[in-house]
C-alpha cells in the first residue's frame, strides 16, 4: 500500500513539475473560462434529461426516476461532469476568441473548479514556439541530375510481361511462383482461431503475404491434396492472441496454376493499351520518358528535403511535443487512406505486417518530427522574406484547381479548408522557391 501511494505521488509531483515546466514557456498559455448562472443550471439540466432517459432505479419506469432521486443515488457529480463534457467544446472556443490566440496543437484542459454553481475550466493553448533560423542561404545543396538506363528499361518491360502473364491450370506440384487456390483454417491449441479461415483463396508463392513460413510448405502440393502445416507468428503479430503462438493449419489445394510469359507482339500491345504504343521501341521510348519524369519528380523532392534539412541544421527551436503527437496523427490517416485505396484496411494491415498501431506510431514520430521542423522553418523563413500569397493568388489557384478536379470553386475551397488554407499552401510554396533560388 505504501508503495503505491508513493508511485501515486511520484507521478503527480511529475505531472506538476511538467505543467511548471510550461508556464515558464512563452508559447504556452493557461486561459480561464468559467461558466455559470443560467447556462450552467440548463447544461446540468440537459445531463440529467438525458441520464433520466437510460438510468434504472428500483421502483421507477425508464424515464420517469425523479431529479432527487437520481441525484441521492448517484451523486450531483455525475451530472456536473456530463455537462462540462457538453460544454467544453464553446468553453474552448470562447478560450480562443477572448485570448485571440492561435493555437498550433491540440489543447489541454483541466477542470480547475467544478459545483451546483458554475465550472471553470483551464485550457492550455499552445501557440508557434520561438524560431530563430541562423542559415538559409548558400548552403551548398545542389539538384542531382538524372538518367535513365537500358536496364531500368528492360526492368519495366519484364515486369509488364509478368504483370500481363496469363494464368494456365498446371499440373504436378506446386513451384515457387505458382499461383495457388486453396482452403485453410488455422487451429491454435487445437481450437479455431478468428480470422484464420478461408475458402478457395488465391495465392502467389513467393509473394511473402501470409504469415512466415507458410508459402514455403506448399511447394511439393498436388491439386486435391490436404496438408497439415506447422507456423509459428511472429512475436510482433499485431493480435496479441497469436503473439509468438505456434499453430496448425489444415490446407485443401484445389488448383495450381502457372504463369505464361508474354511475347512483345501485337496482342500484347493491344492488351496495354499505352497510346502511340504498338512496337517495341516506342513502348522503350515510352518507359523512357515516364521514368525520367519520374525520377526528375524524385529528385526534386529529396533536393527540396535535403535543403530543408541542411536549413533545420541552422535553427534553434523547441517543438512542443504536441506538435509532433498531433502530426503523428495526420500521417496514420494519411496511411489508412493510401491502404483503404488499395482495399486494404489498417486492421488487414497489421495482421499481414504483423505490425501494431504502437509500433506504427513509433516508426511515423520521425517523420513527424521532421516534418513539424520544416514547416517551422518555412514559416520563419517567409516572415525573413516577407513572402505572403495574395487573395487573388489564392482565388486564382482554386480556380485552377476545381477546374482540374472538375468541381466548382467553392467547393474546393470547402474542401481545403477555405481560402486562407489555399493562401497558406501557396506561401509555404512560395517561400521554398525563395530558398532554392537564394541557394543556386
Amino acid at each position: 500500500m505504501a508503495k503505491k501511494v508513493a508511485k501515486e505521488e511520484k507521478m503527480e509531483k511529475e505531472q506538476t513539475t511538467e505543467k511548471e515546466t510550461r508556464k515558464n514557456k512563452s508559447n504556452y498559455h493557461e486561459i480561464s473560462i468559467k461558466i455559470e448562472g443560467e447556462e450552467w443550471q440548463k447544461a446540468v439540466d440537459k445531463a440529467f434529461a438525458k441520464k433520466q432517459k437510460t438510468v434504472k432505479v428500483d421502483g421507477f419506469r425508464p424515464g420517469k426516476v425523479p431529479r432527487d432521486i437520481y441525484e441521492k443515488k448517484y451523486g450531483k457529480a455525475s451530472l456536473w461532469y456530463d455537462a462540462a463534457e457538453d460544454l467544453m467544446q464553446n468553453a474552448y472556443l470562447k478560450a480562443i476568441g477572448e485570448s485571440k490566440l492561435t493555437p498550433v496543437a491540440r489543447p489541454s484542459v483541466d477542470i480547475k473548479d467544478l459545483s451546483d454553481e458554475h465550472i471553470e475550466y483551464v485550457f492550455t493553448i499552445i501557440t508557434t514556439p520561438e524560431v530563430k533560423v541562423k542559415k538559409y542561404k548558400k548552403l551548398n545543396v545542389e539538384l542531382p541530375k538524372v538518367e535513365v538506363t537500358d536496364d531500368e528499361i528492360q526492368e519495366q518491360i519484364d515486369h509488364l510481361l509478368n504483370e500481363y502473364a496469363e494464368l494456365i491450370v498446371k499440373d504436378g506440384e506446386v513451384e515457387n511462383g505458382d499461383t495457388v487456390y486453396i482452403d485453410y483454417e488455422g487451429f491454435k491449441d487445437g481450437v479455431a482461431f478468428e480470422g484464420g479461415k478461408a475458402e478457395n483463396a488465391p495465392l502467389e508463392i513467393g509473394s511473402q503475404t501470409f504469415v512466415p513460413g507458410f508459402e514455403e510448405q506448399l511447394i511439393g502440393m498436388k491439386s486435391g491434396e490436404t496438408r497439415e502445416i506447422n507456423v509459428t507468428f511472429p512475436d510482433d503479430y499485431a493480435a496479441d492472441e497469436l503473439k509468438g503462438a505456434k499453430t496448425v493449419f489444415k490446407v485443401t489445394l484445389h488448383e495450381i496454376k502457372q504463369k505464361q510469359k508474354r511475347e512483345l507482339d501485337e496482342d500484347f500491345f493491344d492488351d496495354l493499351a499505352m497510346e502511340g504504343v504498338d512496337s517495341e521501341e516506342k513502348l522503350r521510348e515510352n518507359i523512357k520518358k515516364r521514368l525520367q519524369k519520374q525520377k526528375e519528380n524524385q529528385a526534386e523532392y529529396d533536393y527540396i528535403n535535403t535543403l530543408l534539412d541542411e536549413v533545420a541544421n541552422n535553427v534553434e527551436v523547441d517543438i512542443p511535443e504536441e506538435m509532433v503527437e498531433d502530426e503523428v496523427e495526420n500521417l496514420l490517416y494519411r496511411y489508412e487512406q493510401r491502404l483503404n485505396s488499395q482495399g486494404i484496411s489498417l486492421d488487414l494491415y497489421y495482421r499481414i505486417s504483423g505490425d501494431n498501431e504502437e509500433s506504427l506510431r513509433s516508426k511515423l514520430e520521425k517523420d513527424a518530427y521532421a516534418n513539424v521542423l520544416h514547416r517551422l522553418t518555412i514559416e520563419e523563413i517567409a516572415k525573413l522574406e516577407n513572402i505572403e500569397a495574395t487573395d487573388e493568388e489564392a482565388n486564382a489557384e482554386a480556380e485552377k484547381e476545381a477546374e482540374t478536379y472538375k468541381i466548382d470553386k467553392d467547393e474546393y475551397i470547402k474542401e481545403c479548408g477555405g481560402i486562407e488554407n489555399i493562401k497558406y499552401g501557396l506561401t509555404m510554396e512560395k517561400t521554398i522557391d525563395r530558398v532554392k533560388e537564394l541557394n543556386k
